[in-house]
């Protein structure tokens, strides 16, 4: 079994297509009016669903959480300190809430803390290099 890719379950489904692909720059991979709309950000699949068609095609009434919280987060990561900056700033011009703004952590992470229009967090944080993979066998 391999990972796929993630998503979220999303009450207003255009305000959250807006967010993640003109805030985020995710690219769009299917028709905006669609019940589950596919976005793609650097080869990975991010899906939103809509609560109320996940709803009917289950046939369950699920709990959500309203305002910021903090069930979970989405990492997006950028190769400088000065870049988390930058799309912090960016970010923000466009519409996104301020949750912490760029910090250098103890541990030598400069991360930073948004959310989108739903409160679901998503951190911008940097190493100070290159992104890389690090195999766990």
């Amino acid at each position: 079994m391999r990972l796929d890719g993630f998503g979220l379950f999303v009450k207003d489904m255009g305000a959250m297509i807006g967010f993640f692909r003109d805030v985020l720059g995710f690219e769009i991979k299917e028709s905006e009016d669609s019940s589950n709309v596919y976005l793609v950000k650097d080869g990975t699949l991010f899906l939103l669903y809509g609560r109320n068609d996940f709803e009917s095609m289950t046939g369950r009434k699920y709990e959500y959480v309203k305002g910021l919280n903090g069930h979970s987060e989405i990492a997006l990561y950028v190769d400088t300190f000065e870049e988390v900056d930058a799309e912090y700033k960016k970010a923000i011009s466009k519409g996104a809430t301020s949750v912490l703004e760029p910090t250098t952590e103890p541990w030598g992470q400069r991360t930073c803390y948004i959310a989108d229009p739903e409160g679901n967090l998503i951190e911008i944080g940097s190493w100070n290099k290159p992104f890389e993979v690090k195999d766990k066998q």
